[in-house]
């Protein structure tokens, strides 16, 4: 249940458009709204009080392009195209829908302690992931994993139905958005009845694009353009599409993703991981794209801590390029707040009158904020982004509610969460119909 909230004498890290840090000031939430961002302390009578002496207040983190994950270190050596054939198809082709939910838990509760309060989640069972985040009160947009029918994924009937059966679930905190896997699993006409379907039920698409150089190829040997612009020939692009990863962008795919609209997730550390290569991130940004930041999942990071993937954000340019003045932290951190509140549609990522709370405290009594000059808002931010991890994190609210407060779920048993995760991990891989890797080398 929500209720007046005042979190007191903190260091508020604001993310407004000043980009405003107040030093001892206040954040007061009634309901599911910030009702008052203060440089100093305020009245606190019939308030519950959070004492943020030596803590940061700031907007919680949005993971831009999320999956629910079951197998994180699993027979992770191998490169995209091998690991998604065989590993990442047969494991989620395995999946019933109590598995889905219990990795959903696993997978929101290790965001929710690094400070992440909404996810944009393409995964399979649906109504199960949209349970778990109600649940657990994380904010959730989830998308189906939609293939052509060849591929055993899921369909765009699948898509619609879960639209149907959870969107706006949770007091609106779950969306549901049509999703796309990606082209070389996909058609022209598929993309072009997604596009139709997600302007018939009023929502977003999340899609991946241009994330290896595999991809690339597979998309002009199938349909003789590369991956953006057939998306924009078949109407996916748009304000409401998210699109993933990024990486391999031409300049006329930047010109078609600015002239749409679209939004990108930019996912630096899964690429890094999985070597498909450093997005094209200061020509993006400079076309005037708006960019959020995502881990992706857990099997291709081996960590949801968006502190590490903002940290990723800005050490990977700067190295590419030569350019140590590129994504300062301030940039960073809003493309990991106000950036991916804005691309899915939620009233969050800045901590202003009238935004939904949800909001992170993070503790700086540790070495990571040490040390820590005062009245120093660049110093808070380069702390932010270059040095912390999620460790730091100390308490969640979300949509007015605290949902994880000094360290404790308030809404789940987090060891009986891991216990069932890894019953429903043994299960799931006893399921899997793994194909021979030399024959998928081979395909």
């Amino acid at each position: 249940m929500s209720e007046r909230i005042v979190l007191s004498n903190g260091i508020v890290v604001t993310m407004n458009d000043a980009n405003e840090v107040h030093f001892g000031g206040s954040v007061v939430i009634d309901g599911d709204r910030i009702t008052e961002v203060a440089p100093d302390t305020v009245e606190t009578t019939g308030a519950r009080v959070i004492d943020a002496t030596d803590k940061i207040v700031m907007p919680g983190l949005v993971d831009f392009h999320y999956h629910t994950a079951l197998g994180k270190g699993y027979s992770d050596h191998l490169p995209l195209w091998e690991y998604l054939q065989t590993c990442w198809y047969p494991m989620i082709r395995a999946l019933d829908p109590e598995s889905a939910y219990w990795a959903a838990l696993a997978s929101y509760s290790e965001s929710i302690k690094c400070g992440v309060t909404a996810v944009n989640d393409m995964y399979r069972q649906l109504e199960a992931l949209a349970d778990a985040a109600e649940k657990i009160g994380i904010r959730a947009v989830l998308s189906n994993d939609v293939a052509t029918d060849e591929h055993d994924l899921d369909t765009l009937a699948d898509n619609e139905r879960a639209f149907r059966a959870k969107n706006g679930a949770a007091n609106g905190r779950v969306k549901v958005f049509v999703g796309i896997e990606w082209l070389p699993l996909a058609s022209k006409d598929l993309l072009r009845e997604t596009r139709a379907l997600a302007d018939e039920l009023g929502t977003g698409i999340h899609i991946h694009l241009n994330e290896s150089l595999s991809e690339v190829e597979i998309s002009k040997e199938m349909f003789g353009r590369r991956p953006t612009e057939v998306a924009y020939d078949c109407g996916i692009l748009g304000p409401d599409c998210i699109a993933a990863h990024c990486v391999w962008l031409s300049d006329v795919e930047i010109a078609l993703l600015r002239e749409t609209h679209t939004q990108v997730s930019h996912n630096p550390s899964s690429n890094a991981k999985l070597g498909n290569g450093v997005a094209r991130l200061p020509e993006i940004l400079a076309a005037g794209i708006n960019v959020g930041l995502g881990h992706d999942a857990a099997e291709v990071n081996n960590s949801r801590d968006m502190f590490e993937v903002m940290k990723f954000a800005s050490l990977m340019h700067r190295a590419v390029h030569v350019d140590a003045s590129l994504q300062q932290a301030p940039d960073v951190l809003r493309m990991a707040t106000r950036n991916g509140a804005a691309g899915l549609g939620f009233e969050a990522g800045e901590l202003s009158p009238g935004k939904k709370a949800d909001v992170v405290v993070v503790d700086t009594q540790n070495q990571m904020f040490t040390p820590l000059l005062e009245n120093n808002a660049d110093h808070v931010f380069s702390h932010l982004v270059f040095a912390a991890n999620g460790s730091c994190v100390e308490t969640v609210v979300i949509d007015g509610e605290i949902v994880y407060e000094d360290r404790e779920f308030t809404r789940i048993d987090e060891e009986e969460v891991l216990r069932q995760a890894n019953r429903a991990f043994r299960e799931v891989i006893e399921r899997m119909n793994v194909p021979d890797l030399e024959s998928v080398r081979r395909s």
